[in-house]
């Protein structure tokens, strides 16, 4: 059996390993487009910040692990660009050489992962001019600003702009957020946001927001910004704005996409097109609340998915169980969280909801330190059920969040989530956890 699996990183990597494992005698075969295999893509921005030392403390298995330890037919620079779905044929080139080739299957895994959204802005052909995704990307940055950088502007506001900006303060760069939107983190309700937006200015970063970016200027290197409001000098840009799934190279296969372009799967990870799967970045993935596929690109859902993947194909029957838009996010001194519905998600599906926002602490009240936590928690106003959780705060976020998740994917009630039997002492909770306390007022 030949299974032929399209992207090195966690997804493609996660079920190769179940492949082997579980049928040693089967060819496996990975086409990697870069040079790098399992590599810790959110771990980028804190490489860039210095806190990540080595660029290898990154990469969770080298690719020669996987051919001598696994004798898995681990390749780099092959770029697929097109998938024979009727012969069974995966055709491409290697970029090092520019030579084609075509690789033959019976099993084809799609794990080719996500792109940054780049528009085509004028002048981005400039020096000092990056996307963040790759480990070659934040070499790139790291050399970059070395070269007399003083000022950073970082295009976007969401997860990844404001960790990269968070890492740049802490370089000792004066940095600036453009970002379409009127508010950061628009992910989360806007109570949530104005608390990123407050830690934002404390941190002297410079907020434009409700602008949006028209063009780069510059002789060779990027020197101003102009947007639809006003110009912005710059040393270097990070456009931060999403990614988008890869998969234009199935369009010819007839395969179901999301409207996002993301490649649509059943829970056992199988398109619509005989014999070939895709999971991680390039795929859906199953919301519980929603009830229907979306398109929230994790690597938690990346190596679930690949794990599930892998053991579909080798023969042993799994399945992706969904998930419930769970993320979680550092800022500087504040922690955001977030799983479940928004507020907007809860109006957008018609739902009919209450919803709370309450300032309280994640330790007892009469424990040492100055320490709020904001959270915000809906519920369906007629079945009680939770439907989602968000909070803010330096610490103890993480904590209410993971709870709150599991509670979502099981479906519990506000009333259940009183009832649940949460640790308790003084330097870690009150007797009624945060998320108690919001149920107890839903």
């Amino acid at each position: 059996m030949n299974v032929v699996i399209i992207g090195g990183d966690a997804a493609g990597m996660s079920a190769a390993m179940q492949v082997v494992r579980a049928q040693p005698d089967w060819k496996v075969t990975v086409l990697e487009k870069g040079a790098i295999y399992s590599y810790a893509q959110c771990g980028l921005p804190y490489y860039i910040g210095g806190i990540v030392k080595e660029r290898d403390d990154l990469i969770a298995r080298a690719r020669e692990v996987f051919q001598e330890e696994h004798g898995i037919d681990a390749r780099i620079y092959h770029e697929v660009q097109d998938v024979d779905g009727e012969n069974q044929i995966v055709k491409g080139i290697v970029t090092d050489s520019g030579e084609p080739f075509e690789v033959a299957y019976d099993k084809l895994l799609i794990a080719s992962g996500a792109s940054p959204v780049f528009p085509s802005f004028d002048g981005s052909e400039l020096e000092g001019i990056h996307v963040l995704k790759t480990i070659p990307d934040a070499e790139k940055i790291v050399t970059d600003m070395q070269e007399d950088v003083l000022n950073v502007t970082v295009v976007g506001g969401g997860y990844i702009g404001l960790e990269v900006a968070e890492n740049f303060v802490e370089q000792g760069k004066k940095v600036r957020i453009i970002d379409l939107s009127e508010r950061l983190g628009t992910v989360y309700d806007e109570e949530i946001s104005e608390f990123i937006q407050k830690e934002a200015e404390a941190k002297g970063i410079e907020l434009v927001l409700g602008e949006s970016v028209k063009s780069f200027e510059g002789d060779q290197r990027v020197e101003l910004i102009q947007t639809d409001q006003g110009e912005y000098r710059a040393d270097m840009v990070i456009v931060a704005i999403g990614v988008k799934p890869n998969s234009d190279f199935v369009k010819n296969t007839g395969m179901h996409l999301h409207e996002t372009g993301a490649i649509v799967v059943n829970p056992y990870m199988e398109t619509s097109v005989k014999n070939i799967y895709a999971a991680g970045d390039c795929a859906t993935q199953y919301h519980r609340l929603k009830e229907k596929n979306d398109y929230i690109p994790l690597g938690t859902h990346a190596n679930k998915q690949g794990r599930v993947a892998g053991s579909n194909i080798a023969g042993n029957t799994k399945t992706f169980k969904g998930m419930v838009g769970t993320s979680i996010v550092k800022f500087f001194d504040l922690t955001i969280g977030k799983t479940g519905l928004g507020e907007n998600e809860a109006k957008e599906l018609e739902i009919d909801y209450e919803v709370i926002g309450f300032e309280t602490a994640p330790h007892a009240s009469y424990y040492p330190g100055d320490n709020p936590l904001f959270m915000r928690m809906i519920k369906h106003k007629q079945t009680d059920q939770l439907l989602g959780v968000q909070a803010v705060g330096k610490s103890g976020v993480d904590k209410r969040i993971d709870v709150a998740a599991t509670a979502l994917y099981h479906r519990m009630t506000t009333e259940d989530m009183e009832n649940l039997d949460i640790s308790y002492a003084p330097p870690y909770n009150s007797t009624w956890d945060p998320l108690q306390q919001g149920a107890r007022r839903l």
